[in-house]
């Protein structure tokens, strides 16, 4: 019993070191060939990068060699990580090892929906934010909320330095609902709440972006004809064309889900 106690263990710290290198993977293979710079952030801008109440932390990791900064003291609160010490690893390490794929499909799935459906320059335009379970300071878990700015780009787009913020947030919830949200800032559109096993909905043509702008305005059939100078049989066309590259049942459910993702 011993001894199938202490295999289990062991398999688990296998299986977890396995999902971390994968973790490592996604950055990786999408990391800046040099090192990369920014520009000084003031207090201002780095409170209003931070969204929700409880004990937080935050740090900058350079991607180009995986290098901390910037590391402030909540890290030690939180996690009782020496602040001078602490390493990427030993925050990546912190997290619940039922966790850990869901945190590499979601960077993973980050990477591909921009890569899809916003230009990679725009990556500084977004804050990132999704759940996960870490390891406290007394050894419990608790729900934690990630957000993640980039920083900084290198001219071909790979990966150069990110502010991390995590807050504690069990006093709000303890369960995760295991979502995606890309926050626009300067005036981008915002994509909440996506799932990782929803199909995105960013891959629309030009023309049928226009066509269901104009139906959540209300246009009917007709006047989004006349209004693109197309035929009304055309614009029913579309709209079929539309609804079979989604899992939406209806028009009205398609809106809704286009509007939740930013597209309309």
């Amino acid at each position: 019993m011993v001894f199938n106690l202490a295999f289990s263990s062991h398999e688990k710290i296998y299986k977890m070191t396995i999902e971390l290198q994968k973790l490592h993977q996604v950055w990786l293979d999408h990391r800046a060939a040099q090192n990369t710079d920014f520009q000084n952030i003031g207090f201002d801008e780095l409170s209003n990068s931070i969204v929700g109440t409880g004990p937080f932390y935050y740090y900058i990791i350079d991607f180009y060699d995986m290098s901390l900064s910037h590391v402030s003291p909540g890290i030690e609160e939180i996690h009782g990580l020496d602040i001078d010490r602490v390493t990427f690893n030993d925050v990546l390490a912190t997290i619940h090892p039922d966790d850990i794929d869901f945190v590499v499909k979601a960077e993973a799935f980050l990477t591909r929906f921009f890569s899809e459906n916003i230009s990679r320059e725009k990556l500084t335009k977004y804050k990132i934010s999704y759940c996960y379970r870490g390891r406290l300071k007394n050894g419990d878990y608790a729900l934690l909320n990630h957000q993640a700015v980039m920083l900084s780009l290198s001219d071909d787009g790979g990966y150069g330095k990110s502010l991390n913020i995590h807050t504690q947030i069990d006093h709000l919830s303890h369960c995760n609902t295991y979502n995606i949200s890309l926050i626009g800032l300067y005036g981008e559109p915002s994509y909440l709440n996506m799932r990782l096993e929803e199909r995105s909905l960013g891959y629309f043509s030009k023309k049928e972006k226009q066509i269901l702008k104009l139906i959540a305005e209300g246009f009917s059939s007709i006047e989004i004809s006349q209004k693109l100078f197309i035929t009304v049989q055309t614009v029913k066309k579309h709209r079929q064309n539309i609804l079979g590259k989604t899992d939406c049942k209806n028009i009205t459910q398609l809106i809704n889900e286009c509007t939740r993702q930013g597209i309309i």
